[in-house]
Formats: C-alpha cells, sequence, structure tokens
C-alpha cells in the first residue's frame, strides 16, 4: 500500500537519508562557566558561527509538548494538581504552566488502557471511583475530559488525546473488580464525537452546550513493549478500525498510530493512509551500560564525571530517533515522541535532574529533536506535573503551604527555547569548538539556541548569515552553577533568565554551563 503524502510542512527535496546525513553533519559541528556576558577585542581561530539563513523545512509548534498522566501512588500528578476544596485546578499550578508556555498537552498514557472516558464526565458527585491498575491507588475522576480540556484553554496548549485502545490488548487492564475496563473502536469514536460534535445529545444532556474540540488523538500506547499485549498484525488491523471509526465520526482528525519497536515501516505500509504520525517512546538512563554516576545521590560526589555523563547523554536521544526514521527509508509519514525523559534509579526517581547541569544535558537534547524537525513534529522532554518524581516539568509542593508550583531545569529551557524560536529550519553551517547550536528563522528574524557544553569555560563567537546582514541581537541566557538543585525553597533565584543586548556585528561570550536562546533582528 502507498502511504500518501502527509507532511504537512515544507520539506527538502533530499530524500530521508540524505536528510540524515545534513543532521549528522550539523550535529557534528556542535559536539565537539562563569565569566560575564560580554564582547572580548578580537575573534579567536574557530570560533565563526555560521548560519545559512535560506529555511531548509518548517518546524512544527509542538516539540516542547506536555505529558500528563494520572500516577496513581507513585506521584500524585493529576490528583495533586487538583484543588478539590474548590472543585477546580490548583492556581498555582495553572501559573506556572502559563510560564511554561506549552502548545500542547497530552492526556493518557499506560492509564488509557484501562480509561473509561465517560466515568470521567458529567455532574462530579456521580462520578465513580476507579482502581489505577498501573501505578496503584484510587482515581477520584475529577479530572476527565472536560478539566483536562479546560486546562488546556487556560494555558494556551492544543490537547492530544489517548484511547483506550483496547487495552493494547494486555489482559491485566481488562477488568478490575468483576468490571470490564477495555474499551473499542466505537467508545473511541464516541469520545470523538462527545469532544467534537456540536450537537452530541451525549454531551449536551450532561449539561455541556459548548464542544471541547480536540484535534489530535493517539491510538494505541507502548503496544509494542508487552509480549502479551497485541502482535503487530493485530495492532495494525485493529489501527485501522480505530481510525476509521474515529474519522467517520470527524474526517478533520488528525491521527498518530503506534510505531515503536520496529513496527514504523509495517505500520506506514499497513494503516498509513489512516495516519498522520506514528509514535514512539524513550524513557533512558544514560548510566544503564557503565558505572553508575547519575543514580540516587552519587551524582553529588563527582561533579566533573556527572558533567561528562549528562553532556553525552543526547547521543542516546539522537540514536532512537535515527533508529526509527531511518526504518521509514523514503516512506512519507511523520514522527510523534510522545513521551521521552530521563528514567535514572533514585530516592525520587531521577534526582539528579533538579539540577542545572540536568538543564544543560536537556538543552542539547531539545537541540537534537529540532535537528530532526524535517521528519519529527510532536517531542517532549518530561512528564508534564507531580509531587515527587524529578522526571516532571513541573514540580508541585505538598502540603500546599509549603510553597507554590515551580519549574524544574528542563522545563525552564523548554519555556526559553518555546518562546524563542522560529517557524522554519536552518542549517548550522560551522560553531566554535564547544557549542551545540540549532538556528531557526520567522520573517526577518534568526533565532539560534546554542548550549555551550563546557562546564566552567566560556566560548567566544562571531555570527555570519551569509550576505544577510544582521541589525541587531538580543541573548535571553540561563546560566548557573551545574549542580545548583532547584526547589520550593530556591524557585525563585537559581536558573534565572537574563536579557542582553549584543552587537550583532560583534563578538559574543556564551558562559561555561548556559543554554542561551538568540535573536537576530535582519537588515532590511
Amino acid at each position: 500500500m502507498k502511504v500518501p503524502m502527509s507532511r504537512e510542512a515544507a520539506t527538502t527535496e533530499c530524500s530521508r537519508r540524505d536528510a540524515l546525513k545534513a543532521i549528522a553533519g550539523a550535529a557534528a559541528v556542535g559536539l565537539a562557566g562563569r565569566p560575564a556576558l560580554a564582547a572580548t577585542a578580537k575573534t579567536a581561530m574557530g570560533s565563526l558561527l555560521e548560519i545559512d539563513p535560506s529555511p531548509t523545512h518548517a518546524l512544527s509548534p509542538y516539540l516542547y509538548m506536555q505529558f500528563m498522566e494520572p500516577l496513581g501512588v507513585t506521584d500524585s500528578s493529576v490528583e495533586a494538581a487538583w484543588d478539590h476544596s474548590r472543585n477546580d485546578w490548583r492556581e498555582d499550578v495553572v501559573d506556572a504552566t502559563r510560564e511554561l508556555g506549552p502548545t500542547m498537552m497530552r492526556w493518557g498514557g499506560i492509564y488509557t488502557d484501562f480509561y473509561r472516558w465517560r466515568e470521567g464526565v458529567g455532574p462530579r458527585d456521580r462520578r465513580p471511583m476507579m482502581q489505577n491498575l498501573q501505578w496503584g491507588g484510587l482515581e477520584s475522576n475529577q479530572v476527565g475530559t472536560p478539566e483536562f480540556h479546560d486546562f488546556c484553554s487556560r494555558v494556551g496548549a492544543d490537547p492530544l488525546m489517548c484511547v483506550n485502545f483496547e487495552s493494547d490488548g494486555r489482559r491485566r487492564f481488562m477488568s478490575a473488580g468483576g468490571k470490564p475496563r477495555i474499551g473499542d473502536a466505537r467508545e473511541a469514536a464516541d469520545w470523538v464525537s462527545f469532544c467534537n460534535d456540536p450537537d452530541n445529545s451525549e454531551r449536551r444532556e450532561l449539561g455541556y452546550r459548548a464542544t471541547m474540540p480536540i484535534r489530535y488523538w493517539q491510538i494505541g500506547n507502548e503496544t509494542s513493549y508487552d509480549r502479551q499485549g497485541f502482535d503487530y498484525d493485530t495492532t495494525a488491523r485493529k489501527t485501522v478500525e480505530f481510525a476509521k471509526a474515529m474519522r467517520e465520526r470527524d474526517p478533520s482528525i488528525r491521527l498518530i498510530g503506534w510505531g515503536d519497536s520496529g513496527w514504523a515501516p509495517r505500520m506506514a505500509d499497513a494503516a498509513g493512509e489512516h495516519l498522520q504520525m506514528l509514535a514512539f517512546h524513550q524513557m533512558f538512563n544514560p548510566d544503564a551500560d557503565e558505572e553508575p554516576v547519575l543514580r540516587g545521590e552519587r551524582y553529588r560526589r563527582d561533579p566533573e564525571a556527572t558533567w561528562r555523563r549528562l553532556m553525552a547523554a543526547w547521543e542516546i536521544n539522537d540514536r532512537k530517533i535515527r533508529e526509527v526514521r531511518e526504518s521509514l527509508g523514503d516512506r512519507d509519514i511523520d514522527l510523534a515522541m510522545t513521551e521521552c525523559h530521563f528514567a535514572i534509579p533514585g530516592r525520587d526517581r531521577c534526582d539528579v535532574l533538579s539540577t542545572w547541569a540536568a538543564g544543560v544535558s536537556y538543552g542539547r537534547i531539545l537541540n537534537n529533536h529540532q535537528r530532526h524537525g524535517d521528519v519529527l513534529k510532536i517531542a517532549t522532554a518530561a512528564d508534564f506535573c507531580g509531587n515527587r518524581w524529578q522526571v516532571n516539568a513541573v514540580m508541585i509542593p505538598t502540603p500546599r503551604g509549603e510553597g507554590r508550583a515551580y519549574l524544574m531545569p528542563v522545563a525552564r529551557v523548554m519555556q526559553l527555547y518555546r518562546r524563542h524560536i522560529g517557524t522554519e529550519a536552518l542549517r548550522v553551517n560551522s560553531t566554535p569548538d564547544g557549542l551545540d547550536v540549532v538556528a531557526s528563522r520567522k520573517g526577518n528574524r534568526v533565532f539560534l539556541h546554542v548550549v555551550n557544553t563546557n562546564r566552567d569555560k566560556s566560548v567566544t563567537a562571531r555570527l555570519r548569515l551569509g550576505d544577510v546582514r544582521p541589525q541587531s541581537a538580543t541573548a535571553h541566557v540561563i546560566e548557573d552553577d551545574p549542580m545548583v538543585e532547584v526547589s520550593q525553597l530556591n524557585s525563585d533565584r537559581v536558573m534565572q533568565t537574563s536579557s542582553h543586548n549584543w552587537a550583532a556585528d560583534g563578538e559574543w561570550d556564551f558562559p561555561g554551563a548556559s543554554v542561551t536562546a538568540v535573536v537576530v533582528s535582519l537588515a532590511g
């Protein structure tokens, strides 16, 4: 079966393999501590930062997606974010998320394997409690489709919903307490109608007159990860069944199928005409194959080793993306990395992720996502919120009186990049040693995301944009001691963004262990 063109963005004329070579070259350019931002007297050899100002392809606005999944007793993510005394979201969580500024929020994960969406709509005093079969404990269902959609509306994010894909074939999720937890294609299609159909009688009878528009829907979640779940052939057949049923209710929706574990090319062939994207996940441990440095509190004992390990972590991320996209060959279907973060054992799971060293590491990972932006259209680098796991973007102090919700290091980098990024990618031709750089453009402005991979050494650079003359430049930079850790006690003092005006034709100094977004205005 020929997969139809599904690219919403402009793409280069090269094949996927040619594009991968281009990405490899761009990454190689950027492979190779605390001084103030200032111009220096003379450009050092090799300090040229050369950008081709001609756009290569469009960048998706969804490269900094946030993922919300009720995590039960493991991490009180959704329940901790909900104020049961007011029947509303905690105001500090809403405020922190608005500050973060995600363009997309995803609801679901493994939770959707046993989630029945009708239990989370209608009067709250009639919503049944449900057992969280994956993460333990009970879920109140006080947060359901209306509340999730309301949250997205408040923070300016597009919602992405995962459907119950017949429990992904996992028998342990198909029933609880003698009651079925499996959701079929009809149930998923009814959900689409409930949200998007202005005349949906079920929604209106429950008192919701306005629609709750959801354009993006994911079919299947980590389906290939469980040997007792659906095999590939079953997944492909049921994906087509679900897609047809859901799109019959709303032809305009955008559908994402499961494509990890080597399934991507076969899923594209079997179901590609019904899908816009294929999803894959990456939760990875940079310590997995070596002597552990980052596990538990060990990262505090050797800051230099911690820095080296974190600066190399992006390579694992890059291998995963390359594996999926290269497997597609010339098939024209986009990719969605709908879950991605570190997974390092520790007291609170991934304790090291509260350090600024982890923030700089995530800067490299987010740069890598942008390099693959010709095909990667949805991506994240964190779970969204919670009160324990350090993989979250937003941490929620509990009890509530102990502080307000705050942004983790990964979220501070996401926020910085999200606020300063163009709509079209540019090619980075050369960079000074130690800098990892990606570039984009929107109209007469060029945006650079720059990570200084040196722990305590600044790097000087002079910009060249081909024949285009830069007129002015503003640098928005986060720099701090790599071993500083953020908490509710210091969240308003550490890892802060400062802004500086730079001479566009002068030399720029990037501090060690810094992440910078540079906005360059072009003449004319």
